[in-house]
């Protein structure tokens, strides 16, 4: 890491031309350590953006893509573009710089992989439309009853 002008950080480039992360707060977690830390992250950038209908759904035991999923209403296009960018950027500064994100350019429902966590940032028409609460929701995998 080395220091720029104003004191901001900047990634150091190794000699194999790959860039080295910024000092990370996931150093040395353990998984299940390091999956709260990414969710906490940014359920905190939510709240600070003024995210709606903030919805946090344990994926542990049913899916093996992530440990928690996320899905947060914005007011708009451009609320629901911003939070997914901040929600990166946040992720970025403190050392996870893998985060994905697909939608950003319509920004009517953005998807943001964060490996332990996976969060989906809705306009709330589009939000209604997917009920995404719906089909990870208990109800939706309990044993279907027969008449007997």
């Amino acid at each position: 890491m080395t220091l720029v002008p104003g004191g901001a950080r900047q990634d150091a480039e190794k000699a194999d031309g790959q860039v080295q992360e910024a000092d990370s707060l996931f150093d040395g977690l353990r998984p299940e350590e390091r999956s709260q830390k990414i969710l906490s992250l940014i359920l905190q950038e939510l709240d600070d953006d003024k995210a709606e209908d903030v919805v946090t759904i344990p994926l542990a035991g049913k899916s093996d893509i992530a440990d928690n999923m996320i899905v947060a209403s914005g007011r708009s296009q451009r609320h629901v573009g911003a939070m997914a960018d901040k929600v990166l950027r946040k992720l970025k500064d403190s050392g996870f710089g893998r985060a994905r994100i697909e939608g950003a350019a319509a920004s009517d429902w953005v998807l943001i992989d964060a490996e332990d966590v996976i969060v989906h940032i809705f306009r709330p028409e589009v939000r209604s439309f997917y009920n995404l609460e719906r089909v990870w929701s208990e109800a939706a995998h309990a044993p279907a009853k027969t008449d007997s």
